[in-house]
């Protein structure tokens, strides 16, 4: 079993399917590729197919929350140290995997940052849109405040997720930036690729995503002054 699982979450892209599996093919990673499909997402599941890949279905049709839970369901149902949670547009470049291991071990967290070339937050070190979670972290802490066992927080529609697993763990001291682990996030945002309606849905409802992040925040400051009045 190799460390690092990549998760991938998919919705209505069966076109991406193909490039990313040899993105990954060129950057040599020693590496894991599990697909989550919706049960209804047919051409979907047919390029998953052609292209040879692991899936794994989820039980229910894609609905508010849908990239979070399927992110959960595949990191219940899996078990290798690592999980990268990822998307389909993103491009591998080589070495990608070993930085990020090397930093998880030397600074022993449980999220490290990848660096997606495009959104400013990451690039300055504050934000990853595509993290490396350990195994360990997740079951013993959780993504967010009383999410033992569960990476993300399936209460947004499908923004802030990310923001949150981050934030969270940088509030615990269980968060590094890995600059050299480049995972390229091919987003219409940075004119790297196309716009369509799964962009479109997952852009649909930022505002009242943005609305119960705030109201969430207080969890993980919250927690992260009890631990520091605790000297922890």
């Amino acid at each position: 079993m190799s460390e690092i699982l990549i998760v991938v979450p998919v919705l209505n892209r069966p076109a991406n399917v193909e490039p990313l599996v040899e993105s990954l093919r060129r950057s040599e990673a020693d590496c894991e590729l599990l697909f989550v499909c919706s049960p209804s997402d047919h051409d979907e599941l047919r390029a998953v197919y052609t292209a040879g890949v692991s899936h794994l279905l989820t039980n229910w049709e894609p609905g508010p929350g849908d990239f979070a839970r399927k992110q959960n369901a595949a990191f219940a149902q899996t078990t290798s140290p690592y999980v990268l949670c990822a998307a389909d547009d993103l491009r591998f470049h080589p070495g990608w995997d070993s930085a990020l291991l090397a930093v998880a071990r030397e600074f022993d967290v449980g999220v490290v940052g990848t660096n997606d070339l495009g959104n400013g937050a990451v690039l300055s070190g504050r934000h990853s849109t595509h993290p490396l979670v350990s195994r360990c972290y997740i079951d013993t802490l959780g993504g967010y405040v009383g999410g033992e066992g569960k990476v993300y927080f399936e209460g947004y529609d499908h923004q802030y997720v990310d923001v949150e697993l981050v934030e969270t763990a940088m509030a615990r001291g269980c968060y590094a930036h890995c600059s050299g682990a480049v995972v390229e996030h091919l987003h219409p945002l940075w004119r790297k690729g196309a716009d369509d309606k799964t962009y479109r849905k997952g852009q649909a409802h930022r505002a009242a995503d943005a609305r119960l992040y705030q109201s969430r925040r207080h969890l993980w400051l919250a927690e992260n002054a009890t631990r520091v009045r605790a000297g922890v």
